[in-house]
């Protein structure tokens, strides 16, 4: 099969590459890009381990063409750190608040939380359970992975007010 030029915005940074049209985003990110933060679970989009967001969206990436993503925004596990290298409110409340145990949903937890407080900055319990709803995890019983996210939720609703 021939193989198609893509250029993508991944983590900030515009990057291109030559993939055959039926090369899952995924793949693309994890080979071609050696962005191995985003991981293969499941491969049929249940689990989320896989999770990215493309263009302002949570998407599962084993469930994206590289030519659907052609020209779009990516942003990865690798891209939520904040600019000067320090871990995001997110990625700390995680390692403060213990929402990790062996760590293989925790990628695509976080960057799902990431884009859940960007269209909600203030979510109740239920809110932030419906809203990782699509990312398993089977090893922490969800517990410390809400409280990250809701601890991660206070910190930056904390550091937007300080701000203004």
């Amino acid at each position: 099969m021939a193989k198609m030029h893509v250029k993508l915005n991944v983590n900030g940074a515009e990057v291109e590459g030559l993939a055959e049209p039926r090369t899952l985003l995924i793949h693309f990110l994890r080979e071609q890009l050696s962005l191995t933060g985003p991981h293969i679970g499941c491969e049929t989009s249940h689990c989320g381990a896989c999770t990215v967001d493309l263009n302002g969206k949570s998407v599962k990436s084993c469930t994206v063409f590289v030519a659907q993503a052609n020209g779009a925004k990516v942003t990865t596990i690798e891209g939520i750190a904040n600019a000067d290298g320090t871990l995001h409110a997110l990625q700390e409340a995680f390692r403060e608040h213990h929402g990790l145990q062996c760590g293989f949903c925790t990628p695509g937890m976080i960057t799902r939380a990431y884009r859940l407080l960007q269209e909600n900055p203030d979510p109740s319990e239920t809110e932030i359970r419906y809203g990782i709803s699509g990312n398993l995890c089977r090893c922490t019983g969800y517990q410390n992975i809400v409280k990250a996210i809701r601890a991660a939720a206070d910190e930056l609703n904390a550091s937007r007010e300080a701000a203004q």
